[in-house]
């Protein structure tokens, strides 16, 4: 891969990375039901990059490079719990993706 490309999805990656803090208001489930994937997938994804690359890095440690904030204070603050609805909506999309 060249150092532009590299470079531009380093970007994306980062646009994306802040637009999930700014979107406080959307729930981790609800990218899961959506879309297959949460803030939580994204820095398990950013832990194993950089395992990958011979870099120890704790799952919380990835989380708060990911939620901006250490994981403990964004759940206090923006999560709210799981209604029956998206429970079971989850439970389908697991179903059906799983």
């Amino acid at each position: 891969m060249d150092q532009q490309t590299l470079e531009m999805e380093a970007a994306v990656y980062r646009r994306l990375r802040d637009h999930l803090r700014a979107r406080t208001d959307v729930q981790n489930i609800d990218l899961m039901i959506l879309a297959g994937f949460c803030r939580n997938c994204l820095a398990d994804w950013y832990r194993d990059a950089a395992a990958e690359r011979g870099q120890e890095m704790d799952k919380l440690k990835a989380r708060e490079i990911v939620y901006g904030m250490p994981f403990e204070e964004w759940k206090a603050k923006y999560q709210k719990d799981a209604s029956p609805e998206q429970q079971a909506a989850f439970a389908k999309s697991q179903a059906e993706h799983g």
